[in-house]
């Protein structure tokens, strides 16, 4: 073994002269220990709320999207979109088109975004997951168009899930100019029917404005043909989504946009990203705080063992090995304590996974989930692990060297 790492590992380790470094020493160490717990803890929950959130968009938002990167529409009759389809890894592949129209039941109106899609539309998607009703759901049958609104704007309409009445919807006619005679006349209306459910899937953007029905009768609304805002991708079981990603960008060039979930949603995540970090770096800044007791105590430990240096000077011991010996005491007591920090914190993890027991506050079904989220990953956990020694190696470099000095003069 390296002689300075023994010698400090017995400074450690046995009893000193004076009780209150043991105590301050155990001190350093659980000083250590709380701060690297709390990262390991507050990095965790961070990851829970972004699953989480990951999760609710799972349920409505394709594996990969495909849009026109200038203008709004595109013809999916091109060749370069036939193509896309016949991919190996593509599961399932289907066409929606995307407007903005204005809804009305009984009297009441408001702004809806059409999301028009395909009869596959539940093979791309879990919708399943996010309907609540008594009803299927369903786009058309021979008669009539089915809509599936959400939650939020079946509120606002007062319709209920299962209204009896049609829903009027109203969109501008594409170049046609408005008759201020008769503004109706520039209008398109159609009409939608209830199939007895509606989405949920806990966000405003979607819950508050979409209604998805078919592709035809957006068409029809909006006067298109063969034109589709966007390419909705599934992709087979095992398949790298960031390959795919790279051969269909290949295929289409620069003329259009390919967006995994998480770009689809990058505003959301991004803003989750900034505040983990703005987190991390609060309680890296403690973690230096609770070094300060590592610092405390290898000043005690260097007075108290001032006859051991002179021993070793005597055996020919020189000044760089003796700091050495009390630099790798500082580094043990980090150590110590990042390692004890991240048992307890994945300890604590584990209990909250599996339990539950810190609550978000609130009756039972008041918030998403009645319990914090936590999801622990690896890679943060090594950040972490890496952080504390960086930290820790770092804020008893220089007191050592200067208190060597100082205080072990010959």
């Amino acid at each position: 073994m390296n002689f300075p790492i023994y010698i400090a590992k017995r400074y450690l380790f046995s009893k000193k002269s004076h009780n209150a470094i043991n105590i301050i020493s155990a001190i350093s160490v659980c000083g250590v220990a709380l701060a690297t717990l709390a990262l390991v803890c507050t990095l965790s929950v961070f990851n829970g709320f972004q699953d989480m959130v990951a999760s609710f968009f799972t349920a409505f938002d394709p594996q990969i999207k495909i849009t026109v990167a200038h203008g709004k529409t595109f013809d999916t009759k091109d060749e370069r979109i036939q193509k896309i389809r016949t991919l190996k890894d593509v599961a399932v592949f289907t066409e929606t088109l995307e407007e903005n129209a204005m809804v009305q039941y009984k009297g009441r109106q408001a702004m809806a975004v059409i999301k028009g899609v395909q009869d596959n539309f539940e093979e791309l998607t879990k919708i399943d997951s996010i309907l609540y009703g008594n009803g299927r759901f369903m786009l058309h049958d021979s008669i009539v168009d089915y809509c599936v609104m959400g939650v939020e704007l079946v509120s606002k309409l007062s319709s209920g899930v299962k209204f009896v009445d049609p829903l009027e919807v109203y969109a501008p006619i594409r170049d046609a100019k408005v008759n201020m005679g008769n503004p109706a006349a520039s209008f398109n209306m159609q009409y939608l029917y209830s199939p007895g459910v509606v989405f949920i899937v806990k966000q405003l953007k979607y819950d508050g404005s979409y209604i998805l029905t078919s592709l035809d009768f957006a068409r029809r609304l909006f006067h298109y043909t063969t034109e589709a805002s966007a390419i909705e991708l599934k992709l087979k079981p095992g398949a790298n989504v960031n390959k795919v990603k790279s051969d269909i960008k290949q295929i289409l060039g620069d003329s259009f946009v390919v967006n995994d979930r998480y770009e689809q949603q990058a505003d959301v995540f991004r803003i989750m990203k900034i505040e983990k970090f703005i987190s991390y770096l609060f309680l890296t800044f403690i973690l230096m705080i609770a070094c300060f007791n590592v610092i405390g105590s290898l000043s005690m430990l260097i007075i108290d063992k001032k006859k051991d240096v002179e021993t070793l000077r005597n055996l020919g011991a020189n000044d760089k090995l003796i700091a050495r010996i009390f630099l790798f005491e500082g580094r043990m007591i980090s150590t110590i304590g990042a390692v004890i920090g991240i048992i307890l914190g994945l300890v604590l993890c584990y209990i909250q996974q599996k339990y539950g027991i810190i609550s978000l506050g609130g009756s039972h079904g008041t918030f998403v989930v009645d319990a914090y989220p936590v999801s622990v990953r690896p890679l943060d956990i090594l950040l972490i692990f890496i952080t504390v020694l960086i930290v820790g190696f770092l804020s008893v470099w220089y007191p050592v060297r200067y208190l060597s000095k100082r205080l072990l003069v010959k």
